[in-house]
């Protein structure tokens, strides 16, 4: 009998992960280094906005009820109120004044007619007409931004965990708020592990180039992460260690390779030896089956694949959730789309297959159409892929139009 323990179910994996993560300390940073962040706290208005009525169009402020008879109506014009600057006069009966977008609304009006529903009464000397006709009647509040549409003092503007993207950072400039309260960004250690391994700038020979830490650290830094490469260990247990034993300090480490149950895989050996608690080993997918989970203090160690493919993989479906709660997001599973499949596909039950497809829209549903090739190691087809196709476990088949559940990638450019 077999003492590898049980494979875990992929939402169980990563559960398991996420209860090991809690938001980082918060800092307060620029605006311009927020983007993409999270709230690391509510955030009350300071001002409301607009402060005042304003027009949504350029036209003419009115007085609803003197548009309630035959048209067209003629008023006259008082003046003309610009954005940035108040009316000196209040509209009364028969009267109007002229605005502009975003104009504070003159006293006594209480709806706004665009300039294309009017027609100006000429002037003898073409100077700006002393009266207008209006062309359509309207109610009250037409074309008014009302004051503190978009905030009012003292109510909450954001919650805990929004993402900040520009509108939302748009709403903290217009109270005049620079700075913004994030988690700190987590700090990543990541190692390559083999001694087939080089460097991208060493000449091969016989061996492989690593292209699994240059990739995961590109994949941290889209993540929000901050990531440190740590080289290359070889294959022998006093290598790995003491590679690990250097990532002090670090809120997360990866490692690629060394996981499965190889002569050389000395990766799970060498964080039982530098006291990280082992959390679990092997999740019941494919590809990324041989993953190990590991915790030392406030430290995440996730000890990925080696082949390239996988490792991205396991990157989406469980690092990436675990950056995202480190960075504070209220919402931190991987996107999911529904949609169609275009083909068939097979296998034996008890693993749930990540399939690499690329997805296109027809007739108003996203269609995936698997790769030609699904192995661990081949890059050009996690290169073609928009999506990854959930392949449920204990499904053995899908057959042509199934309805599927697809992951948009965030590896694509």
């Amino acid at each position: 009998m077999s003492d590898a323990p049980a494979l875990l179910p992929v939402e169980e994996a990563r559960a398991r992960i996420l209860g090991l993560c809690t938001p980082l300390a918060t800092e307060w940073v620029p605006g311009d280094d927020a983007l993409g962040r999270a709230l690391a706290e509510d955030v009350p208005a300071r001002r409301t906005l607009p402060p005042w009525d304003n027009s949504a169009m350029d036209g003419y402020a009115v007085q609803a009820r003197d548009l309630a008879g035959p048209l067209p109506v003629r008023l006259a014009v008082g003046e003309t109120v610009f954005a940035g600057r108040r009316a000196t006069r209040e509209v009364v009966p028969g009267t109007c004044a002229r605005i502009m977008t975003g104009a504070p609304l003159p006293p006594g009006a209480d709806a706004v007619v665009m300039r294309e529903r009017t027609r100006p009464v000429p002037t003898a000397t073409n100077d700006e007409p002393d009266a207008v006709e209006i062309l359509e009647s309207v109610g009250p509040g037409n074309f008014i931004r009302p004051r503190g549409e978009d905030a009012k003092e003292g109510d909450v503007l954001l919650r805990r965990g929004t993402p900040l993207g520009i509108p939302e950072l748009g709403l903290l400039w217009a109270q005049g708020q620079g700075t913004v309260p994030v988690p700190r960004r987590p700090r990543v250690a990541v190692l390559s592990t083999g001694d087939e391994l080089c460097r991208v700038d060493e000449p091969p020979g016989d061996g492989i180039v690593d292209i699994n830490a240059p990739a995961l650290a590109l994949a941290v830094r889209r993540a929000g992460g901050v990531p440190t490469r740590l080289g290359i260990a070889r294959d022998t247990r006093e290598a790995v260690q003491e590679a690990l034993a250097r990532t002090e300090g670090f809120d997360v480490v990866l490692t690629s390779a060394g996981v499965s149950v190889g002569d050389h895989d000395f990766v799970k050996d060498a964080l039982e030896a530098l006291g990280v608690e082992q959390r679990f080993w092997r999740v019941a997918i494919k590809p990324g089956k041989p993953l190990v989970v590991g915790q030392r203090g406030s430290t995440l160690f996730m000890g990925l694949p080696g082949n390239p493919t996988s490792s991205l993989v396991t990157f989406e479906l469980f690092v990436r959730p675990a950056l995202r709660r480190l960075l504070g997001h209220a919402d931190v599973e991987p996107p999911r789309v529904a949609g169609r499949l275009e083909g068939r596909l097979s296998k034996a039950p008890g693993l749930a297959h990540f399939v690499r497809v690329t997805a296109t829209w027809r007739a108003g549903e996203l269609w995936a159409k698997p790769l030609g090739t699904q192995t661990s190691g081949a890059l050009r087809s996690a290169a073609a892929a928009t999506h990854l196709l959930h392949f449920p476990r204990d499904t053995s088949s899908l057959t042509d139009g199934s309805h599927v559940e697809l992951l948009p990638l965030s590896w694509v450019a």
